[in-house]
């Protein structure tokens, strides 16, 4: 169905009406698009006019958006994001396609980064671009084609497949093994432990897996695997980190598993993707990619 053209204003003026929403002043935003003052407030009257709505109330020489214009702002800022967005994919990669995919920033540095050059070898054309997202978010706000997702195999409004799982071992400084001189999973209770926000419970869960009462297991809260690893190799205290991601660690003596005893993480690693992106090429030859490169871990 076509859209009505009186719904599909000019980009001149939804650009003048988002400049202005966003600073608050015709004057700033006059300055920001590189326009005069009246220039901008003839193109937020004529979208108003056109949309037969007012997005402002204007006071002497102060404008303050309206209930609906707050929200029209919102979504346009939005809408011309994406359209920047997909004009500098365009500029960047005119002759082949473009993945925009969303990491986790330790699986993104210490997994990814290293074997991308692989796929842009076996796929010359395509151009990925990295953006960084801890946690999950809503593909119908963000420009993103896919996503590695740590968790249960569920996101709304998205597919998935598994990449692999996950082992997790309690890591430390040869110094800290050395001080607590740990011998069963119950001297660990004694020694710092090192927590990570997204993973509260880890290691409740471990202490459990482990035959130990999980209780008097506080310690310090990291945001990133990161820097709780780099916490644990300055002997802060004993982490429960990925196994895979500190094999450079484990192999120059920076980190020890303080004991010999891993443990299977509950969650795992996926590729999501939005539904409307499932024959979006560059996204089927990194699925393809990127499963051949797991197929071992899975």
């Amino acid at each position: 169905m076509q859209v009505p053209r009186r719904f599909l204003p000019s980009l001149p003026l939804l650009a003048a009406f988002e400049s202005a929403a966003r600073t608050g002043s015709v004057t700033a935003a006059a300055k920001e698009l590189n326009l005069t003052q009246s220039a901008v407030s003839r193109q937020i009257r004529a979208l108003e006019e056109q949309l037969d709505v007012e997005l402002f109330h204007r006071e002497k020489q102060t404008i303050k958006l309206t209930v609906g214009g707050e929200g029209y702002a919102r979504e346009i800022r939005d809408a011309l994001r994406k359209i920047s967005s997909a004009s500098l994919n365009l500029r960047a990669n005119p002759f082949g396609g473009t993945l925009n995919l969303a990491i986790l920033p330790t699986f993104g540095t210490r997994w990814l980064a290293p074997r991308l050059s692989d796929f842009l070898a076996q796929n010359p054309g395509i151009t990925v671009n990295l953006v960084t997202k801890i946690t999950a978010f809503d593909f119908r706000l963000e420009p993103v084609d896919a996503a590695i997702h740590f968790g249960r195999p569920e996101w709304p409004g998205g597919e998935l497949t598994l990449l692999r799982h996950e082992i997790v071992v309690p890591a430390c400084s040869p110094a800290l093994r050395k001080q607590f001189d740990f011998v069963d999973p119950s001297d660990l209770r004694q020694a710092p432990l090192l927590h990570l926000a997204s993973r509260p419970d880890a290691w409740e869960r471990w202490m459990v897996t482990n035959g130990v009462m999980p209780d008097a297991v506080h310690g310090m809260l990291f945001d990133q695997f990161a820097t709780a690893a780099q916490a644990a190799i300055a002997g802060v205290g004993v982490a429960l980190l990925p196994k895979f991601l500190i094999e450079e660690e484990l192999a120059l003596g920076k980190l020890v598993c303080a004991l010999d005893v891993q443990m299977k993480s509950a969650e795992e690693y996926y590729l999501v993707w939005p539904s409307d992106r499932t024959s979006h090429p560059p996204l089927l030859a990194f699925k393809k990619w990127i499963l051949a490169q797991t197929a071992a871990d899975r």
